[in-house]
């Protein structure tokens, strides 16, 4: 689940009612926001009570009843934001670990053919463009080289963290994890999530937990959801208390903020380059990263026929 709240991005769309699934239903938009608004219209439709029952109720309960609906809205929210961002993140990484050998080969037959021209022709211009498609070949290091792939833009990666914590490191397998895990992510996202907390304490032993229910959904760790599930169940019943009117306006006042910081985070998630690809073929992201390989195996196969062309 987003910690700090990273914007409104597309994010699947596996369940009507749950903006953060990843999405299933064909035709329907996808991403955190169109879920976000699923969620919303489901709650504003939920249980009503008869209106004898609410004309006694005093307002206190009626005002808290608007907070927990807004609660939960805002839980849906981010399991969409949360489940995108995720597609995001593992698409970025079989991308680069299973198209990149592809891009570097492309690469290097670029160059190989424009020197071959230039060798031909003698051509000054040939010759710069030579060495321009070369330099590509040979750039300088990254980050993400200098540290041996201990760094990405984001910080340390997931395999680092996962070493500098004692944790088996697990790339993921997939761009979108498994049916049964979505489902499981879900629910304990549902039941586990910080913003249900009722002190910081709570907050935090909840912290703590959601982002080890995050890391196993990233990498679609369904026995590893099944534990935490267990775990969770076998915790400490969360405290039930009465908040007074101040606090309920001032909580609605912070569902409101946290919301709109959400929607930036999903907004950026779904304007990125992968996360646009990723809306592209809302379905089945995986098979896209199959076409994408597809494609450029044509392009290889086209590059090399041109060089052996240019070398007889």
């Amino acid at each position: 689940m987003t910690q700090e709240a990273p914007g409104e991005p597309t994010t699947r769309n596996d369940d009507a009612q749950h903006p953060h699934a990843a999405g299933q239903e064909t035709g329907r938009a996808t991403g955190p926001t169109a879920d976000h608004d699923a969620a919303g219209r489901q709650a504003a439709g939920g249980d009503q009570e008869p209106a004898r029952e609410a004309a006694a109720e005093r307002p206190e309960a009626r005002l808290e009843k608007a907070v927990r609906a807004a609660e939960q809205a805002l839980i849906e929210f981010e399991i969409a934001v949360e489940t995108f961002r995720v597609e995001v993140e593992n698409f970025s990484r079989l991308h680069h670990q299973k198209l990149g050998p592809m891009y570097a080969r492309l690469d290097e037959l670029d160059a190989c053919i424009a020197e071959a021209k230039a060798a031909r022709t003698g051509d000054p211009e040939d010759r710069r463009k030579a060495d321009e498609a070369r330099a590509i070949v040979m750039p300088m290091p990254g980050v993400e080289e200098l540290f041996h792939d201990w760094m990405d833009s984001d910080g340390l990666s997931p395999e680092a963290s996962a070493m500098l914590t004692g944790q088996t490191v697990q790339p993921p397998k997939r761009v979108r994890p498994t049916e049964e895990a979505r489902k499981l992510y879900r629910e304990l996202a549902r039941k586990a999530h910080p913003d249900l907390a009722q002190d910081e304490t709570e907050r935090s032993r909840r912290d703590e937990f959601i982002t080890r229910v995050n890391a196993a959904y990233g990498r679609g760790d369904v026995d590893q959801l099944r534990a935490l599930a267990e775990e969770w169940a076998a915790g400490p019943e969360p405290k039930e208390l009465q908040p007074e009117r101040d606090e309920l306006y001032a909580r609605l006042e912070w569902l409101s903020q946290r919301k709109e910081l959400l929607s930036v985070i999903a907004q950026e998630l779904e304007e990125s380059a992968i996360g646009s690809m990723l809306r592209m073929a809302p379905e089945d992201p995986d098979r896209l990263l199959e076409e994408i390989a597809e494609q450029l195996l044509a392009r290889v196969s086209e590059r090399e026929a041109e060089l052996a062309r240019l070398v007889q």
